[in-house]
């Protein structure tokens, strides 16, 4: 059961647009020594749809070398398509990945059985924990709390990513799944509202910038120090907003940088920056000292 910080990894491009694989390596020995307690790669944030599957592959063997065990990888196997999500989630276990993400199923919009039937194909037939990645925002739907409720009942579905923004949602979440089933806030913004309802930590974009914040305030919440985490929330708020000025990793990455991380612009479809928003990460950036 992971608790705290878990990134949500950027993918790192050259100059030609390729994966920066030695940045890659260099970003997750960052995590591991800034206190991250988990790795996600081919998230969202990592602009899988951009990637191919030999990318994919490739960016889940690097991660799982360079940690080396010293901090858990998961990686995001989840689509549209049942037998290749199947397919996918078996070779990254193959790999030695710890965990698998697994999106709710995108523009076929599954009826109830046929979402209950995805995530058990997947969960039946690998040996890692499972965790549902809801996000309405980029799916077009929410997976409802009943059906939530029953897939937690699966011994290998162990959490979900949450990133609808509604905290109602997340209160039926936390009344009908267990007590060994996890809760992760998918949004920067209201990371320590969900865990005030159960939650056992986030899956953050924020963290790719500030490791150490994210894992200082969720791991405060947990020990007790439930001011100190409102707090450290509080006085980062205008910074996590401003990462969602312009679609992730969009904003995130352009902050990243400007912090001298050179992880490389996005892949089309996801285009620059606009001049006004880079003025507005600029001051930002020298505000929270990232330069």
């Amino acid at each position: 059961m992971i608790k705290g910080s878990i990134v949500a990894l950027i993918t790192p491009f050259d100059e030609a647009g390729k994966v920066n694989f030695s940045r890659l390596r260099e970003l997750v020995e960052f995590h591991i020594e800034n206190g991250t307690d988990a790795v996600l790669v081919l998230g969202t944030t990592g602009e899988t749809p951009t990637l191919t599957d030999q990318e994919q592959e490739e960016i889940v063997r690097t991660a799982i070398e360079q940690s080396r065990g010293r901090i858990p990888i998961i990686a995001n196997s989840g689509g549209n398509n049942t037998e290749k999500s199947l397919a996918k989630s078996i070779r990254f276990e193959e790999l030695g990945a710890d965990g698998l993400l697994v999106i709710t199923p995108y523009y076929n919009k599954p009826n109830r059985s046929g979402m209950i039937e995805h995530f058990y194909k997947i969960a039946d037939n690998v040996n890692i924990p499972v965790y549902i990645y809801n996000v309405p925002s980029r799916t077009g739907i929410c997976i409802s709390a009943d059906i939530v409720e029953e897939l937690s009942k699966h011994p290998n579905i162990a959490g979900i990513k949450e990133a609808s923004g509604d905290m109602s949602y997340v209160a039926k979440l936390s009344r009908l799944a267990g007590d060994d089933f996890c809760i992760y806030s998918g949004n920067d913004d209201i990371t320590i509202a969900i865990m005030s309802m159960g939650g056992a930590g986030a899956v953050s974009v924020w963290a790719n910038l500030m490791p150490q914040k994210v894992r200082e305030m969720t791991h405060a919440y947990l020990d007790g120090r439930t001011e100190e985490a409102r707090r450290l929330q509080l006085e980062h708020l205008k910074l996590v907003n401003a990462m969602f000025c312009e679609t992730n990793p969009v904003p995130v990455k352009e902050l990243m940088n400007m912090a001298g991380m050179n992880v490389g612009g996005c892949r089309l479809p996801l285009g620059g920056i606009s001049s006004a928003n880079r003025r507005v990460l600029a001051s930002l950036a020298e505000e929270y000292r990232l330069r």
